[in-house]
């Protein structure tokens, strides 16, 4: 499992706000609280449909085929839907760590 699916798994589970919580309980943008909240507006700004099919594939770990048979669609719908989450999602993590190493440069 790579960074992205890790870090979608965690969110969708409720795992994520709760470790959140317990590293920063103070709502300092650490990464982690950087990490949590923008996948909030994220996924906040998904339709339910498409927060359905990421979470049948990340937290179910169906294959695109398996999602695609699942709702009677193409390969090709099912990643159409979900790519552009998962490119976001890769986009967050990686700001989060260029912050965290520039506040790391600067101390």
């Amino acid at each position: 499992m790579n960074e992205t699916e890790f870090n979608i798994r965690l969110y969708l589970t409720g795992v994520m706000k709760s470790w959140t919580d317990r590293i920063d309980s103070t709502n300092q943008c650490t990464a982690q609280r950087f990490i949590f909240n923008a996948m909030t507006e994220l996924f906040d700004s998904l339709s339910d449909e498409d927060k359905e099919l990421i979470r049948l594939r990340y937290v179910e770990r169906l294959t695109l085929s398996e999602v695609a048979s699942r709702y009677l669609l193409n390969e090709r719908t099912i990643r159409n839907h979900t790519n552009p989450t998962v490119k976001q999602v890769k986009e967050i993590i990686k700001q989060a760590t260029e912050q965290a190493q520039h506040a790391r440069d600067v101390v």
